[in-house]
């Protein structure tokens, strides 16, 4: 049984994406948990004219996720415990001047640094979740570290039915039929990917052809990443991150490990509970939910694979104690539903509920379009395209006629002029939602995941009472029906950017 104060308080850690929304959790959690703990670095990249350490002010220490910390321990307690180092995790140098000052001091590197986003152009998801692991590898092997790397379960890529932690990671594609089929290669994937990356940005001259590039990159990740069966270009990224990871693990004998969470939503009890930056995953469709949408192309028996994020930051550090022990094992995937599930028909019925009761109270009502009195419906994928169809052939005749009256001189065409904008407006609203629907496919129609998490409860039963305590892992414990209502709905509804809640409503 190790002892995890004891091992923060002998080693220090390099700490990458602690300006993100899990990163600002871990450190968090680390510091109040852990006040002992030997020394932190941050690597964070300058960003829009301002520095590391300006970064580090704003977007961390005056952070609501960081401020309750602040209040009680001082910021010069932080600092003597922080800091901060200028630099881009895809682009750190291992023979620099800044790895020669982590030698023999750092121990661990924490790996948080990442681009979450589903169909960036793929130059930008390779550099953040791919560049940045073959960096922090020369990096990890140079200073004589372990590294902890954050993925995401989702590189499972499209499947149904559980997934396994022992699921052999090089020359894995969501496709393969088999063992026997060695018909994907990372380091032959990225070396194309690279020449057509460059390819692309040579021939552009311009900020017209800039935008045309931008287009042809982001359609260059979603055709490789449809190509071998993962659902979106950060998934397909990911992967291709852990592969070159296991692979320098087996060849060169790195010490290190994977940590894949699900889907990382608002916090169970730390800070506090609720808490939620940006538009998380979830938050698009609770924004739905709540405007009034009853009809969801979605399978009633899956059950989304949500995660409180301060159980993956407490999960996370767990692992990083055991990596820094040698106890650790190579995948940790940290999810709900083989523990706990939450089905989502359980979870919209929930939400039609709160949006009912928000209508009641004197709310935001749902738009006239979308019929209140009607009931929940999940559609497959085939009802959805039927429907949107017949509705965008509804919608061009009724602003065919409205055109051709507000064109006219009948009494009555100024009316008909502002019913064929109203139209317009309506068209692009189903458009944009339609759209936002299509992204989540994968994960609440297409794919019905349940990821194993036996090595976490397995690494859990190696921790002392008081590390338990300190560091929850406790999946089976929570009462959904509460989180979702007090945690998740109300944390998008307190931290989410008010402009962005109103363009969501206004669009949705």
């Amino acid at each position: 049984m190790i002892d995890i104060a004891q091992t923060f308080h002998d080693n220090e850690m390099l700490l990458t994406g602690a300006n993100g929304f899990l990163g600002k959790i871990i450190l968090g959690l680390l510091l109040d948990r852990y006040p002992d703990l030997k020394h932190v670095h941050l690597l964070i990249r300058p960003r829009r004219g301002r520095g590391a350490a300006e970064r580090f002010e704003a977007d961390i220490l005056q952070s609501p996720a960081i401020k309750p910390l602040v209040s009680q321990r001082g910021v010069s307690w932080i600092r003597e415990r922080v800091t901060v180092w200028p630099g881009d995790a895809a682009e750190i140098d291992a023979s620099g001047p800044q790895a020669s000052q982590w030698r023999d001091r750092v121990r661990l590197i924490l790996n948080c640094a990442g681009l979450v986003e589903f169909f960036p152009p793929l130059d930008e998801s390779l550099h953040a979740n791919v560049d940045s692991v073959e960096r922090l590898i020369a990096l990890a092997s140079a200073i004589g570290a372990r590294l902890l790397h954050v993925s995401t379960c989702y590189v499972a890529g499209r499947a149904d039915g559980l997934i396994e932690e022992t699921e052999p990671i090089p020359g894995f594609y969501p496709r393969r039929a088999g063992p026997a089929d060695d018909s994907f290669d990372a380091a032959a994937e990225l070396q194309f990917c690279r020449e057509r990356i460059g390819d692309i940005t040579l021939r552009g001259d311009g900020a017209a052809r800039s935008r045309l590039a931008i287009q042809a990159l982001t359609e260059l990740g979603r055709q490789r990443a449809e190509r071998w069966g993962w659902v979106n270009t950060y998934t397909y990224a990911k992967s291709l991150g852990e592969q070159i990871l296991t692979k320098a693990a087996q060849q060169d004998g790195l010490e290190c490990a994977i940590v894949r969470p699900a889907i990382v939503e608002s916090s169970l009890q730390f800070p506090f509970p609720g808490w939620i930056e940006g538009g998380r995953t979830a938050a698009p469709l609770v924004l739905m939910a709540l405007g009034g949408l009853k009809e969801w192309p979605m399978r009633p028996d899956i059950a989304l694979e949500v995660v409180p994020v301060d159980q993956v930051a407490a999960a996370t550090l767990a692992v990083a104690a055991l990596l820094l022990h040698g106890q650790h094992a190579a995948v940790y995937q940290l999810a709900t539903a083989d523990q706990n599930p939450f089905e989502l028909e359980d979870l919209v019925t929930l939400l039609d509920e709160e949006a009912a009761k928000q209508s009641t109270n004197g709310g935001t009502r749902p738009p006239p379009w979308l019929d209140p009195l009607r009931r929940l419906r999940f559609l497959s994928a085939a009802q959805v395209r039927e429907r949107r169809r017949r509705f965008q052939q509804r919608l061009e005749t009724a602003r065919a006629v409205a055109e051709r009256i507000a064109s006219s001189r009948l009494p009555g065409n100024g009316a008909a002029a502002r019913w064929s904008t109203a139209l317009r407006t309506l068209g692009l609203q189903a458009s944009f939602r339609g759209q936002t629907l299509d992204q989540y496919l994968p994960f609440i129609l297409e794919n019905r995941y349940v990821f194993e998490t036996h090595n976490i409860r397995q690494a859990y039963a190696s921790l002392s009472a008081a590390d338990r305590d300190k560091l929850p892992w406790s999946p089976e414990k929570i009462d959904w029906r509460r989180y979702w209502i007090e945690n998740q709905i109300g944390g998008i509804r307190k931290w989410v950017q008010p402009e962005a809640v109103r363009e969501w409503k206004f669009k949705l």
